[in-house]
């Protein structure tokens, strides 16, 4: 419960996420709060801690994770919950079950774990009827293809293969989503909110211009009717919560829009969507603290974000 104008926002692996921090802040004090970060990490020095609390926690894969999130959760009167890897959302889902008096914007459990597999996440979208790349099994396998690791993300460890004996060679295959590579395409991100009751807030797509290591560095906000359409769709039909993150495809040779990814959580490009009109950090709070929520159109098209890296410096003596 909510008894002051304050609110501890505790971070699943926001290690790099100091705009989204920024933002949060700049946000409670539009709505009249302060807001405290804490931040769930592997490592005490990341540069989250410039702008709140590291605490160094265990990974989430530990079967202990979940009772040590929720003695950080009572010990620091955390209001909020928010998952910024593939990882947490599992982990904040069960959060969400077993700590009602704490507000965590993310789908249910059984959503999040199908989701998290990318290969049973493809099956979901099938059945859905949701247009995707075609997907093979190892035998029916076509080139040129395109092999991404069933869990994980930021890009790593993916193959494009040309050659099926290429293809037969990489270890564990069953440990691996195969879809049709598509040669000529863009990628766009569409940034989402939808609020507990169930209603779309804000559907904001932007094209992927220039990617380093999984992350967006360059991208642009972009009105297209198709995509926000396609989102509402997906998001409808899986009965999502909170901050969503879809990927998609467009296939410039045929002219379609493919969903690649559903990921339940703020995205680490999410920056541009608030930047040009998205009160998404607005959103997570006023839900928080039972406020009402408005759905927003009004974003700016064209609002380009370039990143670039800044250093922080962590010195062997300091407690």
């Amino acid at each position: 419960m909510i008894t002051e104008q304050k609110l501890v926002v505790l971070m699943l692996g926001g290690a790099r996420r100091v705009s989204m921090a920024e933002l949060l802040k700049r946000s409670g004090k539009r709505i009249g709060y302060e807001v405290e970060i804490i931040s769930y990490e592997l490592l005490k020095e990341v540069p989250i801690s410039l702008e709140g609390k590291v605490i160094v926690g265990l990974k989430w894969d530990d079967p202990d994770v979940v009772d040590d999130l929720e003695r950080v959760i009572k010990e620091n009167n955390v209001n909020i919950v928010l998952p910024f890897l593939g990882g947490a959302i599992e982990i904040a889902s069960i959060l969400k079950e077993r700590l009602p008096e704490v507000f965590v914007p993310v789908s249910d459990f059984l959503v999040t774990s199908a989701l998290f597999d990318k290969v049973e996440a493809a099956k979901a979208f099938e059945k859905a009827k949701l247009p995707i790349p075609l997907t093979y099994s190892v035998l029916s396998a076509e080139m040129p293809a395109i092999v991404k690791p069933r869990k994980g993300g930021s890009s790593r460890g993916i193959h494009i293969f040309r050659n099926i004996d290429d293809l037969m060679h990489l270890e564990n295959l069953g440990d691996y989503l195969i879809q049709e590579y598509i040669e000529r395409n863009e990628e766009f991100t569409v940034d989402c909110y939808v609020s507990q009751k169930g209603e779309t807030l804000v559907t904001v797509p932007r094209r992927r211009l220039e990617i380093m290591g999984g992350e967006v560095t360059r991208t642009v906000t972009c009105r297209n009717e198709a995509l926000e359409t396609l989102s509402r769709e997906v998001i409808d039909k899986f009965m999502l919560r909170g901050p969503v993150t879809l990927q998609f495809l467009h296939d410039l040779d045929n002219d379609r829009y493919l969903l690649m990814e559903v990921n339940p959580r703020l995205g680490g490009g999410v920056i541009c969507s608030i930047y040009a009109g998205a009160p998404i950090a607005d959103y997570i709070l006023k839900e928080a603290v039972g406020a009402s929520v408005r759905p927003c159109t009004d974003w700016a098209p064209g609002t380009l974000m370039a990143r670039y890296q800044k250093e922080a410096i962590f010195y062997k003596n300091e407690s």
